[in-house]
């Protein structure tokens, strides 16, 4: 090999190694509803209309994952065909990590607690009931395959909603009794077993939040979830900044790193 040659590889060499290598971002989608927009931890930076803040999971995941982009269009109030009309669009070939919680508005469990807080709720338990057995597994399917054929790549996370009660009551079940909030309970129980099976069926990873939020109900010394606010109740049976950090983000994670 002549002197040139050699001193040209040597360059060559020399510069492969000065040069920074550069991380491609993770690119995050965070869809879904209430429970994965933030509601409950009071900040609301991000998105006052869909109340987006910087305290809900997807938001700090993405701050404790090393190069991660996300794209959070999450909002309050989201039924199933909000995510297909409103935010799906956010899901492409380069997404990479999917999130979502959906299900529990189409249901009607928001108003149906607000129903047990006011008076009697158990027709609305059981037309939750029948909703969740009979309607809700077509509507998640709609949902999940605009995603399968947006991202067929992607590692699509579905997580759950938790229990909201535990066997005490206290000013956060006011107006709630305590055959109610087994029953709550059991509707809970029944939409985590849809989502999980449906979620399933798609080849998605689904993480409930039964387990990780018991111990941290509503009226318990470590609540991760807000009881009735009357003041505010936006806030009210929603995970609270803690049911975020220390709930969901960590089911997250435990699928994506």
């Amino acid at each position: 090999m002549s002197r040139l040659m050699r001193a040209a590889v040597l360059c060559a060499a020399f510069a492969s190694l000065a040069a920074p290598s550069v991380a491609i971002a993770d690119d995050y989608v965070a869809l879904g509803d209430s429970y994965s927009s933030g509601v409950g931890t009071n900040s609301y930076t991000l998105s006052s209309s869909c109340l987006r803040g910087v305290y809900a999971y997807p938001y700090l995941v993405s701050q404790q994952r090393p190069n991660t982009s996300l794209n959070f269009v999450a909002c309050s109030g989201a039924v199933t065909t909000d995510v297909i009309n409103n935010q799906v669009s956010a899901v492409n070939s380069g997404t990479e990590i999917v999130s979502i919680t959906i299900g529990g508005n189409d249901a009607g469990f928001a108003s149906t607690i607000t129903a047990c807080t006011l008076g009697g709720c158990t027709s609305q338990i059981n037309a939750a009931n029948t909703y969740i057995a009979n309607t809700l597994p077509g509507r998640l399917d709609a949902v999940y395959s605009q995603i399968e054929s947006r991202a067929p790549a992607a590692t699509v996370v579905v997580l759950g909603y938790p229990r909201l009660f535990s066997s005490s009551g206290c000013l956060g079940t006011t107006g709630i009794s305590s055959s109610e909030r087994v029953a709550l309970n059991d509707t809970a129980n029944r939409l985590d077993a849809v989502i999980a099976t449906r979620a399933a069926a798609w080849g998605f990873a689904y993480k409930s939040s039964i387990s990780a939020f018991t111990g941290h109900a509503i009226c318990s010394s470590s609540a991760w979830l807000n009881g009735l606010n009357i003041f505010n109740t936006t806030e009210s049976f929603h995970p609270n900044r803690n049911g975020n950090s220390a709930g969901y983000a960590p089911l997250l994670r435990q699928i994506i790193g």
